[in-house]
């Protein structure tokens, strides 16, 4: 897009097999071409253990990692200016992995 020229109009639809989902577990695989988003819900099944179920997986160019980035980012400052400070505690203690 050239500066002075109106943005292009946005449509946004679905396809047929569109889907919503909760996750409370990302992980996230990095290579040199992509970035690879894996969603899923955690779920503890004993005091000890804990059962991730992935549900879906995505990849992202570099470049849409990093506007996903920036947009996360923006709407989590926008969020906790409303909400207050987001904290997060690492499971099981000291040293333990935030998922």
């Amino acid at each position: 897009m050239t500066p002075g020229q109106p943005a292009p109009k946005l449509q946004l639809t679905q396809t047929a097999d569109y889907r919503e989902g909760y996750a409370n577990s990302v992980q996230m695989r990095v290579s040199l071409w992509d970035f690879f988003l894996m969603f899923g819900q955690a779920n503890q099944t004993a005091a000890d253990a804990v059962t991730i179920q992935n549900f879906q997986g995505v990849f992202l160019s570099p470049q849409q990692a990093k506007a996903l980035s920036n947009l996360l980012l923006q709407n989590l400052s926008q969020y906790e200016a409303t909400f207050g400070e987001i904290r997060l505690e690492a499971q099981g203690g000291q040293g333990g992995v935030i998922q």
